[in-house]
């Protein structure tokens, strides 16, 4: 039988950038926006806040952009400060790239396993979803999801009760299944 696990999302992800009023290298979102017109033209920037002096930082979503070629509802959703869009343009490489940012997930995911009935049988199969592109070490998944320490984990792997047809030892952010012998 399959059992599905989920990789959820908490709350928005540190973006790990220089701050600079301060030595801190984190900045927290809190889904703020601002948008500024020029006759025709737009700018519009994702707000962060930097995590020990709380000095503004802004990222960068458009800038100069014709009013028209902006869609209604992306900018309604910008005036409203929307949390969701910012979750969604913080997953957004184009707009990491851009700015100069990178993504600290720590703290920020929890796995939704459906119940610890799945620990008691002899093998297991697993397909994990991710809601959003959180890259951890499916090994930490896996060890998280099963009761098991990260080194009994890395031994199953190494004697084949572990196996799965992706790399168990990097980090992923794709779904992938797995089956689990005891």
């Amino acid at each position: 039988m399959l059992t599905t696990w989920a990789v959820m999302p908490t709350c928005l992800p540190a973006v790990l950038r220089r701050c600079h009023a301060c030595p801190s290298g984190r900045f927290a979102a809190n889904g703020k926006f601002r948008v500024n017109a020029n006759h025709k033209l737009l700018d519009a920037w994702l707000l962060v806040l930097c995590a020990a002096c709380g000095e503004t930082a802004k990222l960068t979503v458009f800038e100069r952009t014709n009013v028209r070629s902006v869609a209604p509802g992306l900018l309604d959703r910008m005036h409203d400060n929307d949390p969701g869009l910012a979750a969604e343009l913080l997953q957004d490489p184009v707009l990491r790239r851009r700015n100069r940012v990178a993504l600290d997930w720590d703290g920020a995911w929890r796995l939704d396993t459906g119940g610890a009935d799945h620990l008691d049988q002899e093998v297991i199969d697993v397909s994990v979803r991710f809601a959003a592109r959180i890259p951890v070490r499916p090994v930490r998944l896996i060890a998280e999801g099963c009761g098991l320490s990260r080194a009994a984990t890395e031994r199953l792997v190494e004697d084949g009760g572990l196996v799965s047809a992706v790399r168990l030892n990097g980090r992923l952010s794709a779904d992938f299944t797995f089956t689990l012998k005891r």
